[in-house]
């Protein structure tokens, strides 16, 4: 047989084989059966991280500073005037607010909407330790923990 009848004979068995799988579909949007709607948002560390990002681009820093309030209100206490549910959360942002805040409907998905909401969520310490973004490190009051001293010696090391 020649290199050429290998090659096409070669080809053809993976063509074949790529056409015989099938990708399973997921979704990954729906909520689990007996969850609120966008609950699982804020479960999802995913999630929550990219509600911080999209909490800074559309420049709702602008506002609500890094959750401490502003031209808006804070984000961080436990006085909520419409709501502190993520429900609630997301119709802020969804339809907006008399008062000043804008509606984002028309600018952003629902899932990202889904997504700021959990963030704001975390700003209150309302998301799970594990689910929660880390607060950046120009707002750290003091240096980032990567360049802090240790504070106890590894094991089998010795303090000079």
């Amino acid at each position: 047989m020649s290199s050429a009848w290998v090659r096409i004979m070669a080809a053809l068995a993976v063509a074949t084989t790529l056409s015989a799988c099938e990708r399973e579909k997921r979704d990954f949007n729906t909520p689990p059966p007996g969850h609120p709607a966008g609950d699982h948002y804020q479960r999802d560390a995913y999630d929550v991280a990219q509600g911080k990002q999209l909490y800074e681009n559309m420049n709702c820093v602008g506002c609500h500073a890094h959750g401490g309030g502003g031209i808006g209100p804070a984000l961080t206490d436990q006085r909520w005037k419409y709501g502190g549910s993520i429900q609630q959360i997301y119709s802020t942002i969804h339809d907006g607010r008399r008062n000043g805040m804008p509606a984002w409907k028309s600018r952003l998905t629902e899932q990202q909407i889904w997504q700021i909401s959990a963030f704001v969520r975390s700003l209150g310490r309302y998301v799970r330790k594990d689910v929660a973004t880390s607060r950046d490190d120009a707002l750290q009051w003091g240096k980032a923990e990567s360049r802090r001293p240790r504070s106890t010696p590894l094991d089998g090391e010795r303090w000079p």
